[in-house]
C-alpha cells in the first residue's frame, strides 16, 4: 500500500532531510586514510542525536535479514555494494566507501547515501562514482507526476549501460515516510512507462547502485551485506524525493 503524504508531512520530512544532509556532509568530510569504520558510525550516531533525531538503521530488521541491524550507518567498502556493518577496518588510500544513512525525525524517516574516495583513487573508481552520481540526477528528473517508477529505473539503467557498467541486481529503492521501507519498490532497471504511476504526495528513496562488473551480487554470510559477485568496485548514491505539483522535491 502506498502512503500519500500531506503537504505538512512533506514539510516535516524536508526538515528531517535537511538535518540528515548536514550529518552526511560532516560524515563524508571525516572520511580519511586511517579512520576506522566504527569511528564513522560513532560519529554519525552522535551527530544524529545532536540534531534531535534517531538513527533509522540501528535495531532495524528488514525482511531478508536474520537479525536486527547493529549500527547507525551502513559503511560499505570497495566491492561491498550496501549494508556493510561498520567494523574495525581502517580506511586506506584507494578505497571507496559507500555511506548510507537514515534518520528518524518527528515520526518520519529520510534516507540518503553517498560514495566517497579515500586519498588517491583509481580512474576506474572516479568513473564509477561519477556515473552513479549522474544517474541519480537523471533519475530525479523523472520524478514527476504522470511518470512511472519504470521511467526512473529506465533512466538509471540506460545511462549506466551507456558507460559500460551495470546496476546491482536485486537491490532497489523504495517508498518512505512513517516507515523506513514502504511501497512502491523503485527498481534501478525497468522498462519505461511501466509500474506504479507517480502522483503528488508520494515520497520515494531513489538509490542507484552500480558495479563495474556484471551487476551480479552475493550476500556475505559474515555481516549479511551485499557485494559484487566478481568482487569488483561498486558505488551508491541516494536521495529521498517528494513528488509534488511543482516537480521533484529533493528532501535530502
Amino acid at each position: 500500500m502506498i502512503h500519500i503524504k500531506t503537504a505538512e508531512e512533506i514539510a516535516l520530512m524536508a526538515e528531517g532531510g535537511a538535518l540528515l544532509r548536514s550529518v552526511t556532509e560532516q560524515l563524508a568530510a571525516a572520511v580519511k586514510e586511517g579512520v576506522r569504520l566504527k569511528e564513522l558510525d560513532t560519529l554519525a550516531e552522535k551527530l544524529m542525536r545532536a540534531v534531535g533525531g534517531e538513527p533509522a538503521f540501528l535495531g532495524y530488521k528488514p525482511a531478508w535479514a536474520e537479525k536486527p541491524y547493529p549500527a547507525s550507518i551502513c559503511a560499505s567498502v570497495n566491492d561491498v555494494v550496501v549494508h556493510g556493518i561498520p567494523s574495525a577496518y581502517k580506511l586506506k588510500s584507494g578505497d571507496i566507501i559507500k555511506l548510507d544513512l537514515g534518520l528518524k525525525y518527528k515520526g518520519f524517516y529520510t534516507d540518503t547515501a553517498v560514495t566517497v574516495g579515500v586519498g588517491e583513487i583509481s580512474d576506474e573508481a572516479k568513473q564509477i562514482i561519477a556515473v552513479t552520481k549522474d544517474s541519480l540526477t537523471l533519475a530525479i528528473d523523472q520524478c514527476i507526476i504522470g511518470n512511472t517508477v519504470g521511467d526512473i529505473g529506465f533512466a538509471v539503467n540506460s545511462y549506466v549501460r551507456k558507460h559500460g557498467m551495470h546496476v546491482a541486481k536485486g537491490l532497489t529503492g523504495h517508498g518512505i515516510g512513517r516507515h523506513l521501507h514502504e511501497d512502491p519498490v523503485v527498481a534501478n532497471s525497468a522498462k519505461p512507462s511501466t509500474g506504479v504511476k507517480l502522483v503528488a504526495g508520494m515520497v520515494i528513496a531513489v538509490e542507484p547502485m552500480v558495479t563495474v562488473g556484471s551487476g551480479e551480487t552475493i550476500q556475505l554470510k559474515l555481516d549479511e551485506s551485499f557485494a559484487t559477485k566478481e568482487r569488483v568496485l561498486a558505488a551508491h548514491f541516494e536521495h529521498t524525493i517528494a513528488i509534488t505539483d511543482s516537480g521533484p522535491q529533493v528532501l535530502t
